[in-house]
């Protein structure tokens, strides 16, 4: 297991180096940052040059780069054009987007879950088709309009929840946007856990469970369940990254100061530092959840090893 993970995490470094060059280069090469930064004002040559030395603009595009890494591993991912140190922005975008994906991935798992393995055991039943309808009907709505109406529905009209978030963006606030952000991947957590559930429960080994005489719930939890949870937790482990950087909808709809909403101020205003900034992170966090997922593989499925 100790060689498997220290080799997973040699292999993370050419996929990261590789895609922070990609973005790089897409957000750098594509584009003028400091003509951006001016809007429709032409900069004066003094300005634009001085601006462009403070941030290495000023030198070739392989040179920002290699600088740019250099300075991410003493915990510097630049500044922003507006004076303030990308890792301040981090510093208040991130705690809140997080609090925003844990609620989202524990309530897409909990009744994604819940609800496929019912629908699964039961295919056929009341219960299956109206959960095949219901998720059928959350993923042909588009994202925005599921929230507006949301919001709409329990926040103004029935007042359960705030309309909008608070910067300081508190649990129970963030509860509404965390449904509206999970529904989607909620949706198709339900249809994945049920055909796997579906698959299973006809293998050979159930079949056997049945005959030695075990008790239903202790096949269903501890190998039925067990078995169908790995193609899903590969779901949700590549849904955690989507969550964290892919909230930029939802958090605009309820104005969320997350990563998503400082992602969206990047991109608006062509702030290429914040964006560079945000998306490495967001890298990491993909790679680490990748390699999470093919450890708990492992914890599912003992006759997995990894080598």
């Amino acid at each position: 297991m100790g060689r498997y993970v220290i080799r997973r995490l040699i292999q993370m470094i050419p996929v990261f180096i590789g895609t922070t060059l990609l973005i790089f280069i897409m957000v750098y090469a594509l584009g003028d940052p400091v003509a951006a930064f001016f809007g429709d004002r032409k900069p004066d040559p003094a300005t634009a040059a001085a601006i462009r030395e403070k941030y290495n603009l000023d030198k070739p595009l392989w040179q920002q780069y290699l600088l740019y890494m250099g300075n991410i591993f003493t915990g510097d991912f630049g500044t922003a054009f507006n004076g303030q140190p990308v890792t301040e922005l981090m510093a208040e975008a991130w705690p809140i987007t997080i609090r925003l994906a844990i609620l989202a991935i524990i309530f897409q798992s909990v009744v994604g879950i819940t609800l496929g393995v019912l629908s699964g055991l039961k295919r056929g039943g009341v219960l299956d088709t109206s959960t095949l309808l219901a998720t059928l009907v959350v993923i042909s709505i588009p994202t925005f309009v599921m929230g507006y109406v949301l919001q709409y529905l329990f926040g103004v009209k029935w007042q359960i929840f705030p309309v909008s978030v608070s910067p300081e963006a508190p649990w129970n606030e963030l509860i509404l946007p965390a449904i509206v952000l999970a529904l989607v991947s909620l949706a198709y957590t339900t249809r994945l856990t049920r055909t796997s559930v579906g698959e299973n429960a006809r293998a050979d080994y159930i079949r056997t469970a049945v005959a030695k005489g075990l008790p239903r719930r202790r096949i269903t939890v501890r190998h039925l369940l067990r078995n169908s949870l790995i193609p899903v937790v590969t779901f949700l482990g590549i849904d955690i990254g989507n969550l964290m950087g892919g909230a930029i909808v939802t958090e605009r709809i309820f104005n969320v100061h997350g990563v998503g909403y400082q992602l969206y101020q990047g991109i608006l205003r062509q702030n290429a530092p914040t964006v560079v900034g945000f998306v490495t992170v967001l890298v990491i966090i993909f790679l680490l959840a990748n390699l999470l997922v093919d450890l708990l593989y492992a914890v599912l499925d003992p006759r997995i090893r990894l080598a």
